[in-house]
């Protein structure tokens, strides 16, 4: 065989046999690419994203699009050759897996845990739009949560309202915790609670709750101290004056929530936030409006431009990492607050788009 024809042939082989480790070998990394973008005014799988009753709506025209990310899954593992792909492609990011499944989590423990920030961000959606539109809405600390095997197993529940600990009335979650922790392990801590079910009865009836019962529950010592516990999260439940449902599946995670909110502002408010223009955006939201950074905000922006966003609602916290590579067309408008997000959009409105706070290198 011919010197020239050997040294093509081992050539060609070592090729293949380099291409089939690549394929084969499996690398510890995940890969995030733009996901689809949805009108929190229009409709998703046949049915409106918002939909409320008990109180008068208005029209809405032009665009308000949540975005998302998509995520390889917690149990696919990545080869060579496509975290390569991956790392040259523009459009898309591969991190390590840790970053994406911290300490070993499972798909399922993920879906969990996005499933139940999105119901926390829906809530706190439907809460931050309400008070920035001064329409009154009531809170109460309930357990979230009880853990097993703790002391508070079979004497608390979920939905159980908190009005008091050892007599001390509860305004906040984490008074709860301030409160049995000034106990001693072994100590007894008191609450006083409104029954799930009474509560629950008594929201749907528009009454106010009648019983109330006093549970005493033997502290234990914590797994990392000498700390009290019962065993139990507490949270924040809110009575709402009328109702606002948002449906939309397949989608996890908090992101959601300035665009959610956003969205119930503009039905409820007499006139046209967008004026009819494409504003997609991102960020969580608390209850007092305050708007939060979240992962993946540079295929948050392609996904957004792909779908035909002018302007994109930013948090302050992500400008930095947004301005590295904006789309061509994109406006980024810096948020920080429920209140900075409906300024900026009567100023897209408006027409007065100069006067926009936007996001910047600086």
């Amino acid at each position: 065989m011919p010197r020239r024809t050997a040294t093509m042939l081992a050539s060609t082989l070592m090729f293949i046999a380099l291409l089939c480790a690549g394929v084969l070998i499996p690398v510890p990394y995940s890969e995030m690419s733009p996901g689809p973008t949805v009108n929190t005014l229009g409709d998703a799988g046949g049915e409106p994203v918002l939909r409320i009753s008990g109180r008068k709506t208005y029209p809405t025209t032009g665009h308000l699009n949540m975005t998302t990310v998509r995520v390889t899954g917690a149990d696919y593992r990545m080869n060579l050759v496509e975290t390569v792909y991956g790392w040259l492609a523009h459009d898309n990011v591969v991190v390590p897996h840790d970053t994406l499944y911290p300490d070993g989590k499972t798909e399922e423990q993920s879906t969990q845990e996005n499933a139940e920030e999105f119901t926390q961000s829906q809530e706190s959606a439907k809460v931050a739009a309400l008070k920035e539109l001064k329409i009154p809405v009531s809170s109460r600390i309930v357990v979230s949560a009880v853990v097993k095997d703790t002391p508070a197993q079979d004497r608390l529940h979920a939905g159980d309202v908190i009005r008091a600990v050892d007599g001390t009335a509860v305004k906040a979650p984490e008074d709860v915790a301030k409160l049995v922790t000034k106990h001693k392990p072994g100590e007894d801590v008191v609450f006083t609670v409104v029954p799930a079910k009474e509560a629950a009865a008594a929201e749907k009836a528009h009454r106010a709750p009648t019983t109330t019962e006093n549970i005493t529950i033997t502290t234990a010592k914590s797994d990392t101290g000498d700390r009290a516990i019962v065993g139990i999260q507490a949270g924040t439940d809110h009575t709402f004056p009328f109702t606002i449902d948002i449906n939309l599946a397949d989608v996890g995670g908090p992101s959601a929530g300035l665009m959610f909110a956003l969205g119930i502002v503009d039905k409820l408010t007499p006139g046209d936030l967008t004026g009819g223009a494409f504003v997609a955006g991102t960020g969580t939201i608390e209850d007092d409006g305050k708007v939060g950074p979240i992962g993946g905000i540079e295929m948050k922006l392609v996904g957004a431009r792909q779908a035909g966003a002018e302007y994109f609602l930013t948090p302050k916290d992500n400008c930095a990492a947004a301005v590295s590579d904006i789309p061509e067309g994109l406006t980024l408008v810096k948020v920080d607050t429920m209140a900075d997000a409906t300024r900026s959009m009567e100023k897209i409105k408006s027409g007065k788009t100069a006067d926009l706070p936007t996001c910047s290198s600086k």
